[in-house]
């Protein structure tokens, strides 16, 4: 789908900040960026420390920033959200609420939020509906992660009611693609598995043991259809946007609206990466919701649906991690 022009303000580019650029998403964002006419906002978090409040509000004062993509966020696969749960629930409250009250206190008007589908209760009814937003329980293995998540959305939700902002929230299903966290602990699932097959076809390994019972089932994203996503809806005439959600309800799931299990997705990652041994399942690990599958109806009805098939995206993500392995050595 094309990518909707970006306007200009009082005749100039419009300046776009995109916090977490150096990540999978955030650098996704820029590269579809690239295609629009803008002028992208970028600063190391050697530079900016996302969590300190008045370096966030000078920052915001010093750039002119005209739009915010908050795609900055502490990231992690189950283990890591076991492990961290403090880290994970802090860094991504500080994050969230400085960098939407500073973009508020600097007169920003438009500002995109990127959740997670771990937003929504461990037994949703699948597949799972925007509305289901606090109707049940969480998954306790990611609980803090997404308590931060769902309190990123009720910030824009707020400002936008108080101050009459236009701050939006696009909730992705599982991503995957060019600069995921391949960490060999506290990855997520693809890239945890991509790794793993590939050190077993190196070493000629007979099996692989993969978490959990193999049978929760999943849906997955390629980050390039994700970051298209977030610009489209970033870049809808705000009548559209809301004539197709709730006044109440600022959240847009994004997904495929296509699932698989685990042990499918093993089977695929594996032949990918060329391994041909055994597939052990650890069921003694968790494995956390039994299904997630989005409800993308909402953002079909916007005009916009994915459009990168799971296998071809697998096969761009394992060559990405080919050419940069040698980032990933530990």
């Amino acid at each position: 789908m094309g990518l909707p022009r970006l306007i200009t303000m009082n005749n100039r580019t419009v300046r776009v900040y995109v916090a977490g650029h150096r990540g999978m998403v955030g650098s996704a964002i820029i590269r579809q960026l690239a295609r629009g006419n803008c002028e992208v906002v970028t600063c190391s978090r050697d530079d900016l420390d996302l969590t300190n409040q008045a370096d966030v509000q000078k920052f915001f004062r010093d750039q002119k920033i005209d739009q915010v993509y908050l795609a900055a966020a502490k990231v992690g696969g189950i283990h890591a959200n076991n492990t961290y749960p403090a880290q994970f629930i802090y860094e991504n409250l500080m994050m969230e609420c400085n960098i939407i009250h500073a973009a508020h206190l600097a007169g920003v008007q438009k500002l995109l939020f990127l959740g997670s589908s771990c937003i929504y209760p461990k037994l949703a009814e699948q597949p799972m509906r925007e509305e289901a937003l606090l109707t049940g329980v969480l998954e306790s293995t990611n609980e803090p992660y997404a308590i931060a998540k769902i309190a990123g959305i009720k910030l824009c939700e707020s400002y936008n009611r108080q101050y009459d902002r236009d701050y939006r929230s696009v909730m992705p299903t599982n991503l995957y693609g060019p600069h995921d966290n391949y960490h060999p602990e506290n990855s997520h699932v693809i890239p945890a598995l991509l790794r793993r097959f590939h050190e077993a076809v190196l070493s000629n390994a007979d099996e692989v043991v993969i978490w959990g019972s193999g049978t929760p089932k999943r849906e997955f994203l390629h980050v390039d259809d994700m970051a298209a996503a977030s610009v489209y809806v970033m870049n809808l005439e705000n009548t559209v946007y809301r004539a197709n959600t709730q006044p109440m309800l600022s959240h847009i799931n994004v997904g495929s609206g296509v699932d698989c299990t685990i042990r499918e997705l093993a089977e695929t990652v594996a032949k990918v990466a060329g391994f041909a041994g055994k597939l052990v399942f650890d069921a003694s690990k968790p494995d956390g919701s039994p299904r997630k599958l989005m409800d993308v109806s909402r953002l079909k009805a916007l005009g916009w649906q994915a459009g990168i098939l799971l296998d071809e995206g697998l096969r761009d993500a394992y060559r990405w991690f080919l050419e940069n392995q040698n980032r990933f050595r530990n």
